[in-house]
């Protein structure tokens, strides 16, 4: 048992290395074009991985992590950005003060973002968690819609439908993928924690996780601020890579996007939404080809806008209908699956399947 535990150790001290030499490497040679793809690769599964928090492990349907994500880019943005800079931007409607004089680094504007959206998180999810089903996921979405639209008209504060344009490129690859890192660790020790057993019990039987004393209330609301905190982080660390935001970049589908990655990487499943959304971001790349005109055996095809949504509705599709538990399932990736592997421990290996 030491024995296996020091192999343990030793594989995820060799993993941590391989990971920082990687980045290391990618960041100062990679291509700018690769680079920005590792990034969204990054950002996509911190958002799906939050996501799956609360629709996988919990059970709640929410449609509302656009709306967070729009909260942490906004606050992160109006934190981090010059005083010279915001007033080239608010050229129509001066914005307000303190913000005007304010500017703090990166690195803070990004926490206080987060908490800022697991604040807004607490008081949407403190009523509408007391909502089951198809209620709770109008109601979220119905949230996110009035962020935008409150994004739209608070042009002292956001700039309304002008948005932010110029934004510093404060994200790289030791950011997005280390605070990945980072949210899978948090989120995974949570579930391994007795909380993670109530939110999964509430997802299997929410009276009867409440009749074995399960607080439903405290419980649906630690996973919705929880995931509205890295949802939060993943919007500040968006904008910084795109350098600039507008509500409509925080719009309905960049929630129908996370909910793919979610589905098809299995709900319940941190392994499974982290090569889902890994795919997906390269994907969303990749198939820009298929939005743009084309000629194919001879036929001039032009460019159809939203054909790569389409295609990936139609791989939704597909996975619903023939991998009901989408990738992995419920299933995670694990040490001991690795070092048996290793070892040809076939017996350990039957066992742990």
């Amino acid at each position: 048992m030491k024995k296996k535990k020091k192999d343990y150790f030793i594989l995820k001290i060799a993993t941590i290395l391989i990971v920082v030499v990687f980045v290391f490497i990618a960041q100062r040679n990679f291509d700018a074009y690769i680079v920005r793809i590792l990034n969204l690769c990054g950002i996509y599964v911190i958002l799906g991985v939050s996501l799956n928090l609360i629709n996988g492990l919990t059970g709640q349907f929410s449609l509302g992590h656009a709306g967070f994500m729009a909260i942490g880019a906004y606050v992160s943005a109006l934190l981090y950005m010059s005083p010279e800079l915001k007033e080239v931007n608010y050229f129509i409607t001066p914005i307000i003060w303190p913000l005007s004089v304010i500017q703090i680094p990166f690195v803070f504007s990004l926490i206080i973002a987060g908490l800022v959206s697991a604040g807004v998180g607490f008081l949407v999810g403190a009523p509408c968690l007391r909502l089951k089903g198809d209620y709770l996921a109008i109601v979220t979405f119905g949230f996110s819609e009035i962020i935008r639209v409150l994004f739209c008209n608070l042009q002292s504060i956001t700039n309304g439908p002008l948005g932010l344009k110029g934004l510093p490129s404060y994200t790289n690859l030791w950011w997005t993928w280390g605070m990945a890192i980072f949210t899978i660790w948090f989120i995974k020790n949570l579930i391994n924690s007795s909380y993670g057993r109530a939110l999964k019990s509430i997802r299997e039987d929410e009276v009867a996780a409440e009749a074995m004393g399960v607080n439903l209330f405290y419980h649906k609301v630690l996973s919705f601020v929880v995931g509205a905190f890295f949802a939060g982080i993943a919007g500040a660390l968006l904008g910084s890579l795109v350098m600039t935001i507008d509500p409509n970049t925080f719009s309905f589908f960049m929630t129908f996007q996370i909910i793919i990655i979610v589905i098809v990487g299995g709900l319940g499943s941190i392994t499974g939404t982290v090569i889902s959304g890994t795919i997906f971001a390269i994907l969303m790349e990749v198939l820009r080809s298929v939005e743009s005109p084309m000629r194919f055996f001879g036929l001039n095809i032009p460019g159809i806008p939203g054909m790569r949504m389409l295609m990936f509705s139609v791989l939704l599709m597909i996975v619903i209908l023939f991998f009901h538990q989408g990738i992995m399932g419920t299933k995670e990736w694990s040490w001991e699956w690795i070092y048996n592997k290793l070892t040809g421990n076939k017996e350990e290996i039957e066992e742990g399947s």
